[in-house]
This record gives C-alpha cells, sequence and structure tokens, in this order.
C-alpha cells in the first residue's frame, strides 16, 4: 500500500476536471431539495450509497481486471440511464487519463479500445486504470471512488450555497467511515462478473441530470 500515491490520486487538486461538476448537486439545490449542511449530509449519504458503491466496484474491477476495460465500461453504461451523466462521465474519464498518463506509465488505449464518439472512458473505470498504473491495489480504487463521489459535491455545495468550509468538512469526516465501508463492500466484489457487480440508481439524480443539460447558464457541468 502507497499512502501518498493514493493521497495523490485523490486529491481534489488533481487537474481530471472534477472541480467543473457538483454530482448532480447543482439541479437539486435549483429545486429546493438541498438548503443547508443537513440536507447536504443526507444527498451525500444517498449518492455514496448509491454512485458511490457503484464508481468503487467499477474502479476496483478496472484496477484488477486490465484486460476487461472495455467490458466494464460497457458495464457502466448500461447503469447510467441518464445521457447527460454518461457524457460527463466520459468528459472526466477523458480527463482523468490524461493526468494520469502525465504521471504514470498508463497504457495509451484501453484493449480493443473504444469508439470515438463515445468521448473517453467512464471515470471510475479511467480510475482504475490511473490507480493500476500507479501501483496500488483494488482496495484503494475503490477508496478514491467512493471518497470523490462525496467530495465532489460538498466541495461545490460551499460555492452554491455559501456554507461554511469549516462545517462542510466536518460533515466530510463523519463521512469517512462510511466511504471505508462502501469502498470495502466494493472492492470484495472487483472479482464478480460485470453482469453482477453493483447497480444502485438513483433515479431523481438522472432526471435532474437531464434537466441541468438543458439551462442556459449553470455553474457547473454536471
Amino acid at each position: 500500500m502507497s499512502l501518498a500515491t493514493l493521497l495523490v490520486l485523490a486529491d481534489g487538486r488533481l487537474p481530471a476536471g472534477g472541480h467543473a461538476h457538483s454530482g448532480g448537486l447543482e439541479a437539486q439545490v435549483a429545486a429546493g431539495r438541498v438548503r443547508d449542511v443537513d440536507d447536504l449530509a443526507e444527498f451525500l449519504r444517498g449518492r455514496l450509497a448509491t454512485a458511490g458503491l457503484v464508481a468503487a466496484a467499477f474502479a476496483a474491477a478496472a484496477c484488477r481486471r486490465t484486460g476487461e476495460w472495455r467490458d466494464l465500461d460497457a458495464g457502466l453504461d448500461a447503469r447510467t440511464p441518464s445521457p447527460a451523466l454518461r457524457k460527463a462521465s466520459r468528459a472526466q474519464g477523458r480527463a482523468l487519463l490524461r493526468a494520469g498518463r502525465a504521471m504514470w506509465p498508463v497504457a495509451p488505449s484501453y484493449p480493443g479500445g473504444f469508439a470515438a464518439p463515445q468521448g473517453g472512458p467512464h471515470q471510475p473505470v479511467a480510475l482504475g486504470a490511473v490507480a493500476a498504473a500507479a501501483g496500488l491495489v483494488p482496495a484503494e480504487a475503490a477508496v478514491a471512488a467512493a471518497y470523490g463521489t462525496v467530495t465532489g459535491p460538498a466541495s461545490a455545495a460551499v460555492r452554491l450555497l455559501g456554507l461554511d468550509p469549516y462545517a462542510v468538512h466536518a460533515l466530510l469526516a463523519r463521512l469517512a467511515p462510511a466511504c471505508d465501508r462502501i469502498a470495502a463492500a466494493a472492492a470484495a466484489r472487483a472479482g464478480d462478473p460485470v453482469d453482477d457487480l453493483p447497480a444502485a440508481g438513483a433515479p431523481l439524480l438522472d432526471i435532474g441530470a437531464e434537466l441541468h443539460a438543458t439551462w442556459e447558464v449553470r455553474l457547473f457541468a454536471s
């Protein structure tokens, strides 16, 4: 285990485009569903149990099974019904691969390649690929994925709602054990067939993403 390498990969300052995405929070703020730190806590817990579990499982699987990236990417596509979320995930995956290749010997392309219109791999698959190149293990890739599903929206909440950043980071600290549990559960399934990997969904986030994509003015890309 390399804790320092894991910190580099999970660092929000990594130039991988994550700062441009709110994880669906902007749409929920606009709808009045998230207004304060308590609401944010519920949002993050729900996101961690759904998108976080799926992302962690696929990141762990991609880290472990480097020859199955294409199948894993297709599996994530099937678990992402919102075209807007698929586009956002692929944009972040493309940016993460670019950042990863600047630091570690990430494969120049996935086995079998990807069709150009897809715009790059899904972010969790890219995360697993970069983690493997960095010498991390699936459990560490899962931690980075689970952690990222809550830190991105938390940071966005400070900008969208003007929340106290100390209170928001205190919330993240309280969520740390849940992140560890989700990551451990996800990593334990890294060897499962793609069709058997977690498929937890959040329909309200899917609907919000499609509405958000139609806005002419927005602070975040997703």
